[in-house]
C-alpha cells in the first residue's frame, strides 16, 4: 500500500548487493529495483567521475548532466545490466592479471591462491534427483597443492543415491565482489559449471578405487570420488581433486549451463615431424593423499621417436624398469584421508595423482587431477635390488593413459616407481599442432 514514490526514495539509499536482493521480493518491487535512475547513480560514482557538456546558448554557458541524458537511454535495467558486466569485466581483469606469473617448473601461475581470493571464488555441487528436484551441496573442506585444489563435501543429509540422476559441479562467484569484506552466501552469486557426472548405476559404471571398513570409493572421470557407506547404497562425502589448469577460466569465464572451452592452441613453427615425434616435452608429477604429499618431481627431456607411435598413442618413457638411479620412492605411508561430521578414515593404497605435462615451449599440453589407487599385479618383481609385490597405478582419459609400476619393500614400508609411461593421444597431438601423426 505504500506509494511507490517513497518505495522508489527507500530503495535510492540502498547499495547495489542490497537492491538486487529487494528485487527478488515480488515483481512489483523488481520493476521498482531497475530504476535506471538509481542505478545510473550507482553506475557513476563507482565507475566515472561526474562530467558534464557544455552547450554556449545567448552569451551563457549551461551545464548539462550526462546523467540526464543518460537517463533516457535503454530500456529499464539497462544501468543495472551496464553495472553488473563492468563489475564481472573488472574483477576478471584483475583475476587474469594475478596469473600472468608462470611457476618455470609447473608451467602454471604462480599466484592461484590470490586470484581465488580476489573473485571471492569457492565450489558447490548440485545433486538433480529423477523427480527434478535440486539438492545444493555448499559445506566442504579445501585443501591447496603445488598444482592442485582438492574440495571434499560431507553432509549429515544427503539425499538417497537410488532417486539422484546427475551431480554438476560450479565455480560460485559473487556478483559484486567487494574487497573489503569476505563474500556473503546470502548476496546475489553467478554459477559456471564446471562439470557433470551422471550418477546413475555409480557402482556399475565408474571405477572403484579402494575401501575401508566404513567407505567404498568410486572414481569419475574427470576428477570425482564419492564415498558410500560401506555395504550400503548412501553418499558419505564426495570429493573432487579440481587440477589449476583451467581451473579458473572453468570457475570463472563459464556459464551456469555451458563450459567454458579453451581457445585452440596456436602451434610455434618448429621442426614439428611425425618422422621425428615430440621431443623436450616436460612432467611435473604430484601424488599426495589430503594433507600428505608422497612425492613431489620434475622429469625434463622427455620425447618420443617415430617407433613409440603405435595403436593411436606416442608413449613418452618417464622412468625406466632397467634404469635403478631414477627410481622413486613414494614417502610415507600411502592413503587417502576422508572425513564427515561424525567419522573420518583413510583408505591405504589410494592417493590423489596430480599430472602436468608441458609441450616443448613450454606450455601446458595435459593436465589433470584424479584419485587412483594401487592394484596388485601377479606378476613378481624380476629386479635385484627389489624383492616384493608388484603394484600397478593406472589412470585413462581421452587424451591420454598413465601407467605406473611400482615395488612394495617389506623392510623399509614402502613404495618405489620402477617404471612410469605416459600415452598420449595421437588426435590430441594432432589436435594441438595441427599435425598428422
Amino acid at each position: 500500500s505504500m506509494p511507490s514514490e517513497m518505495l522508489m526514495k527507500i530503495f535510492s539509499y540502498l547499495d547495489a548487493v542490497s537492491l538486487l536482493c529487494v528485487g527478488c521480493v515480488n515483481k512489483y518491487f523488481y520493476h521498482l529495483a531497475n530504476d535506471n535512475g538509481i542505478w545510473l547513480k550507482i553506475y557513476s560514482s563507482c565507475f566515472q567521475q561526474k562530467r558534464t557538456i557544455w552547450k554556449m546558448k545567448s552569451e551563457q554557458t549551461e551545464a548539462v548532466s550526462l546523467g540526464c541524458a543518460a537517463l533516457h537511454d535503454g530500456k529499464p535495467g539497462h544501468w543495472k545490466k551496464e553495472y553488473i558486466f563492468k563489475q564481472i569485466a573488472a574483477v576478471k581483469t584483475r583475476v587474469m592479471r594475478l596469473v600472468k606469473p608462470v611457476d618455470p617448473y609447473t608451467g602454471l601461475p604462480c599466484k592461484n591462491k590470490e586470484a581465488m581470493k580476489a573473485s571471492g571464488l569457492s565450489w558447490i555441487i548440485v545433486l538433480k534427483d529423477k523427480n527434478g528436484k535440486e539438492h545444493v551441496m555448499e559445506k566442504a573442506n579445501i585443501s591447496f597443492k603445488d598444482t592442485s585444489v582438492t574440495i571434499l563435501w560431507y553432509s549429515r543429509n544427503w539425499p538417497c543415491l537410488d532417486i539422484l540422476s546427475t551431480l554438476k559441479l560450479f565455480g560460485v562467484m559473487p556478483l559484486l565482489p567487494d574487497q573489503s569484506r569476505a563474500p556473503s552466501k546470502n548476496g546475489p552469486r553467478r554459477r559456471s559449471l564446471i562439470a557433470e557426472y551422471h550418477l546413475a548405476n555409480l557402482t556399475e559404471s565408474s571405477v572403484a578405487v579402494g575401501a575401508d571398513k566404513l567407505v567404498q570409493l568410486f572414481r569419475l572421470n574427470p576428477g570425482l570420488l564419492v564415498g558410500l557407506w560401506k555395504g550400503e547404497n548412501e553418499i558419505a562425502f564426495v570429493m573432487a581433486s579440481l587440477h589449476y589448469h583451467q581451473l579458473l577460466e572453468r570457475s570463472i569465464l563459464g556459464s551456469g549451463t555451458v563450459q567454458y572451452a579453451l581457445p585452440p592452441n596456436k602451434p610455434v613453427l618448429d621442426d614439428i615431424d611425425p618422422e621425428y615425434g615430440l621431443h623436450d616435452y616436460s612432467l611435473h608429477l604430484d601424488m599426495h593423499g589430503g594433507s600428505c604429499s608422497y612425492l613431489c618431481g620434475t622429469f625434463k627431456s622427455l620425447f618420443c621417436r617415430k617407433g613409440d607411435i603405435e595403436n593411436g598413442y606416442l608413449r613418452l618413457t618417464v622412468i625406466r624398469l632397467k634404469d635403478n638411479t631414477k627410481h622413486l620412492p613414494l614417502i610415507g605411508t600411502v592413503g587417502l584421508s576422508w572425513e564427515t561430521d561424525v567419522f573420518k578414515g583413510n583408505v591405504k593404497d589410494c592417493c590423489v595423482m596430480d599430472v602436468t605435462l608441458l609441450d616443448e615451449t613450454g606450455k601446458p599440453f595435459w593436465c589433470f587431477s584424479a584419485p587412483v589407487y594401487m592394484e596388485l599385479s601377479s606378476k613378481a618383481s624380476s629386479l635385484y635390488d627389489y624383492m616384493g609385490h608388484i603394484y600397478t597405478t593406472d589412470y585413462a582419459d581421452s587424451e591420454g593413459k598413465v601407467c605406473v609400476e611400482l615395488v612394495w619393500l617389506e623392510e623399509t614400508k614402502e613404495y618405489f616407481i620402477v617404471n612410469l609411461v605416459l600415452y598420449i593421444s595421437t588426435k590430441r597431438v594432432n589436435n594441438w599442432y595441427g599435425t598428422n601423426y
